[in-house]
């Protein structure tokens, strides 16, 4: 199997490419893990100028030879190759997965909503260090090579589902770029926002009219909430905010979930498992 690392939003260390590919070359010998050259670039904020993380995604996306794409890294930039990458993906796009989360989403939410390949919310290939012990990788890792069940998240029950960090969810809406999550599903996850900041971006999930139609909403971690931004200043618990905007939304809210930007952040396929 052929793995391509690409980065369409932020660089990796040559550290963590080297780890990850030890990583993968040690527990999973028949991978053909391809890191490019390009996850090493700096360009401001970016690895590399729109223009080269755009050709380089759609070159292994486009290669039949290339089984999965694993993103990188996130942090921002992957929606502002969008317009050039997705009207020039080709057959061999069709067939592969693409697994990353956070700022993935624009890429993981435009693949889906035009049903190419097959998108999947989990860890990134930035993701192993001493800390996590490789946890991360392992799970994506058991997902792409060998579609291991117990990489999923555990509340995936049959239904059709979805799964975004809240800021790139409410980017995508009223955007061509979301898909259609009628019947579906949704799961969503936050990092480093303010609790009120959470409940503004809830009200617009539960405002949107492309979300009409959803199934459920859970909810994963949200982590790095700044100091004095929490729940104690607000005064709503995440429990209680959830409610309320599902509940104006004319959706269960179904709970908790294990995504997010952790290291317990589970996989969940786009559709149906």
């Amino acid at each position: 199997m052929k793995i391509a690392v690409v980065a369409p939003a932020r660089s990796i260390s040559v550290e963590g490419a080297a780890r990850v590919a030890a990583f993968t070359a040690l527990y999973y010998p028949e991978v053909e893990l391809v890191i490019d050259p390009q996850v090493y670039m700096e360009a401001g904020h970016f690895a590399g100028p729109d223009a080269i993380r755009a050709e380089t995604f759609l070159r292994y996306a486009n290669d039949p030879s290339v089984d999965a794409i694993w993103f990188g890294r996130g942090g921002y930039g992957s929606n502002r190759i969008l317009a050039e990458v997705m009207p020039k993906l080709g057959p061999a796009a069709r067939t592969k997965s693409y697994m990353g989360f956070s700022d993935m989403g624009f890429l993981l939410g435009a693949l889906y909503a035009r049903r190419i390949g097959h998108p999947v919310h989990g860890p990134m290939a930035s993701n192993v260090s001493e800390s996590s012990k490789g946890v991360g990788v392992g799970r994506a890792l058991g997902w792409l090579v060998n579609k291991d069940r117990n990489a999923l998240e555990p509340t995936l029950n049959g239904r059709p589902a979805a799964a975004f960090n809240l800021v790139i969810l409410c980017a995508l809406i009223g955007t061509p770029w979301m898909p259609d999550l009628t019947d579906h599903v949704l799961y969503i996850e936050e990092v480093g926002e303010a609790y009120y900041r959470i409940d503004r971006l809830l009200f617009q999930m539960a405002n949107a009219t492309q979300l009409k139609g959803i199934a459920g909403v859970r909810l994963g971690a949200v982590t790095d909430v700044p100091d004095g931004d929490n729940e104690k200043e607000f005064g709503e618990s995440l429990e209680t905010m959830m409610t309320r905007w599902c509940g104006d939304m004319g959706v269960p809210y179904l709970g908790r979930a294990r995504i997010g930007h952790d290291t317990d952040n589970l996989v969940v396929p786009f559709g149906l498992v």
